[in-house]
């Protein structure tokens, strides 16, 4: 499984090398963008609207905009500085917390921690403590240029790293509109409403459930496989396209002399004096 982080993680004097990896994967069906006319694929060219021409990665750089148009330039060897030096640090746990004291809305992203070359043993340790306390480790962790804060969890037989969101990325529900006030129900509706989520309560399980749609979709693209009702992008014509482009490029050269011709005679022609 392929690794994205490396590092430790230490609580008290206990350091264990670690080795974090994607618990979940992007399962969406890719579908990709045709021009109508050839079917050839849609690309996208980054551009300066200011220039009003087309930029390669080495025209770029990076800023923050702190008002409308004014930027503070970041050099790349100060980001990669900064970037190296939060990385280099472990991850040391803050405290210990119950699973159940955290809102889910906090979480972000799941990955599976694996212990580094010797580091089986004080894995181990920390597995079988956080079990037993019924507890979870809170710390922080950066990655991918970015700092966040984490929860270490049993999960099964393993460790589990869970990544959340800082309090000021979660919205504030202040903020969301047309949410009614506390309605006055009666005993009646609130027992009925009861009854139904009773009667509708099982146990979870997750295999239970697949994505319908996804599934949908890819029955319809293996028929039309089948049907062979696949389109080919036109052939490009390169010998007919260098031609083109040679021509093209002779006139502009002759269109420049022509031009520079003129400017010339322009400036060796002597002015006449008048009488």
């Amino acid at each position: 499984m392929h690794t994205v982080w490396k590092g430790s993680i230490s609580f008290g004097l206990v350091n264990i090398p670690v080795k974090l990896h994607a618990a979940t994967e992007d399962k969406d069906i890719k579908l990709r963008q045709l021009h109508k006319k050839c079917k050839h694929p849609i690309r996208y060219k980054k551009s300066c609207e200011h220039c009003n021409e087309e930029i390669t990665s080495d025209d770029i750089i990076m800023a923050y905009e702190y008002s409308m148009d004014k930027f503070i330039e970041l050099d790349q060897e100060e980001l990669q500085k900064l970037k190296k030096d939060q990385e280099a640090k472990a991850v040391d746990i803050i405290n210990f917390v119950k699973l159940e004291e955290i809102d889910p809305v906090y979480f972000d992203k799941s990955y599976y921690l694996s212990p580094g070359d010797g580091g089986g043993k004080a894995y181990s340790l920390l597995r079988s403590s956080l079990t037993d306390s019924e507890k979870i480790g809170l710390a922080k962790i950066h990655m991918r240029s970015k700092e966040k804060l984490a929860v270490i969890r049993p999960y099964k037989h393993i460790l589990l790293v869970e990544t959340l969101h800082f309090p000021d990325e979660v919205r504030s529900i202040a903020d969301i509109p047309n949410v009614p006030e506390d309605s006055e129900l009666s005993k009646k509706e609130l027992n009925t409403a009861t009854l139904l989520i009773n009667q509708l309560t099982e146990k979870f399980e997750p295999e239970k459930f697949t994505d319908d749609y996804r599934t949908a979709l890819m029955e319809l693209i293996q028929e039309k496989m089948k049907d062979e009702k696949g389109v080919e992008a036109e052939q490009v014509n390169n010998v007919v396209d260098l031609m083109q482009a040679l021509e093209e490029s002779i006139k502009k050269t002759k269109s420049k002399k022509t031009s520079q011709k003129k400017a010339n005679s322009k400036k060796t022609t002597p002015v006449r004096k008048k009488a």
